[in-house]
């Protein structure tokens, strides 16, 4: 069962009915039907970024990775972190005012700095463990390009590999731009030489990621779900499924 029920998102969200009902169907096509985790979402606010603000890409992103949560996890928002040179923003979306949510936030922010991963990986890291949440967590991390402080980066991704959270990086822009060949590296660490366990993927949305079908990007933001929860269950990182 979904965690947010059919009726509940027609009365709250129905903007979003289509999504979440596509965001399920991709759920259950990799057996996560029923599967409880928190889902985050990480955003560029790099100066590279503003055209996919201005045309309404970020929106979108926001959107669907809501009617995502609407099936994963039962309190109708999302935690989002935007990020630049440092941390710019915590906020949420939520089912009942997602529309224009995104544009209303970043509004109030002012200067976009540098793209570094790291303080917005530790902002999630804080908030999820601050949060109490027995459920794992979906980090969806989207950006334009690769990090200032790439060491910091993958430093994070190994230490957080002992934590009940997957990383699935989404890059906007032009998919032939060497700036994701780190992002490319991250995704394929060695296991168990620098993490203990594979808990991040990568995938390339293209230069016009609202072009992205829905069915294709939810199956894109859970298809390594499944394979990591099994390898951080057998390890003790995420608790049994009950």
């Amino acid at each position: 069962m979904p965690a947010i029920s059919l009726s509940k998102m027609r009365e709250t969200a129905p903007a979003l009915v289509d999504l979440y009902k596509a965001a399920g169907a991709s759920l259950d096509k990799h057996g996560l039907r029923g599967q409880r985790a928190a889902v985050y979402l990480v955003l560029d606010h790099s100066g590279s970024m503003r055209p996919y603000y201005k045309d309404g890409s970020v929106q979108a992103l926001a959107d669907r990775v809501l009617g995502l949560s609407a099936q994963l996890d039962d309190n109708g928002s999302v935690p989002v972190v935007f990020f630049s040179t440092g941390v710019d923003a915590v906020a949420e979306i939520g089912l009942a005012d997602h529309h224009g949510r995104i544009e209303g936030i970043v509004g109030g922010l002012g200067h976009m700095g540098k793209t570094n991963y790291h303080e917005a990986m530790d902002a999630v890291i804080d908030h999820y463990l601050d949060s109490g949440a027995d459920a794992p967590a979906l980090v969806v991390f989207q950006t334009d390009g690769g990090p200032t402080g790439r060491l910091a980066a993958e430093r994070h991704v190994c230490k957080a590999a002992r934590l009940p959270l997957f990383w699935q990086f989404v890059g906007f822009g032009d998919p032939d731009s060497k700036q994701f060949d780190f992002l490319r590296r991250l995704d394929e660490l060695a296991v168990p030489g620098k993490r203990v366990v594979d808990n991040a993927g990568f995938f390339h949305a293209g230069a016009d990621p609202k072009a992205v079908s829905d069915a294709e990007l939810y199956d894109r933001l859970v298809g390594e779900f499944p394979k990591w929860l099994v390898e951080a269950r057998a390890r003790g990182i995420v608790g049994q499924r009950v």
